[in-house]
């Protein structure tokens, strides 16, 4: 599939979109229009259609009176979005089981083999990079371009929160297997069922230890909160009794 040169526009969103998932614009960083301009060297325009692009992603948001600001989300919403991500994944490697050619397969395995040099090399942003490459040719090769498109939205969306350790590729390997025993040409042994488990085991294990993270500092909150309930109170300061009057008694 030949994909079409990118616009004006798609550019500075692609950068804008890189920057927020490197951290150069954190979450809830207001976007100074100006700025940007000049830092990508472009007109307002293109500029506006790339942020209204990122805002129709949930990506940014444009706030009344404070501008366009870098979203936020909530741990609880992020483990929500992980397992929706985990089920789109699953059904692109169920499809892609069935559907990938040969040639697809070949670039699959070459993509799994860099995701492997990464991370035998121990460098983080180069596997980083080489595991996006890897999770759009699953989702190229379901051959459903409304699924594909449904994915790698959510995919860029989950962009700014990678997981902080590099990831095993132990699952890639699995989703490889599958999709070269599985693919077009061989309809006798195919493993959609099998491939889509093994494709969402990356995202489901992220998200879950994102789930194990919340659920922790739930508990540490609600801990906190047994404490400070146990706690004695400080007893109340003694007053002084009020003077008494020296005026004589009648």
């Amino acid at each position: 599939m030949q994909r079409k040169t990118p616009t004006r526009s798609e550019h500075v969103r692609e950068m804008l979109e890189e920057g927020i998932a490197t951290g150069m614009f954190p979450p809830g960083m207001r976007l100074d229009e100006v700025e940007l301009s000049q830092r990508f060297d472009v007109s307002r325009t293109p500029l506006r259609e790339a942020l209204f692009q990122l805002a129709s992603a949930g990506i940014v948001e444009m706030q009344p009176r404070r501008g366009t600001v870098v979203a936020e989300v909530s741990p609880h919403r992020m483990v929500e979005m992980f397992e929706v991500m985990g089920e789109l994944e699953a059904m692109c490697g169920r499809l892609a089981a069935r559907r990938m050619l040969p040639n697809e397969h070949e670039t699959l395995l070459a993509a799994h083999r860099a995701c492997e040099a990464a991370r035998a090399a121990n460098n983080p942003d180069a596997y980083y990079y080489e595991n996006e490459r890897f999770h759009h040719i699953i989702y190229d090769g379901s051959h459903n371009g409304f699924l594909e498109q449904q994915a790698s939205a959510l995919h860029r969306r989950l962009r700014p929160y990678p997981p902080a350790a590099i990831a095993r590729t132990r699952s890639h390997a699995h989703v490889v297997a599958r999709a070269r025993r599985g693919g077009a040409g061989d309809p006798g042994r195919r493993c959609g069922a099998d491939g889509a488990a093994a494709c969402a085991i990356t995202v489901v294990v992220q998200g879950q230890r994102f789930a194990d993270l919340v659920a922790s500092l739930a508990e540490l909150q609600s801990g906190a909160a047994t404490l400070a309930m146990m706690k004695p109170a400080a007893p109340e300061p003694q007053r002084e009794p009020p003077p008494r009057s020296r005026r004589p008694a009648r």
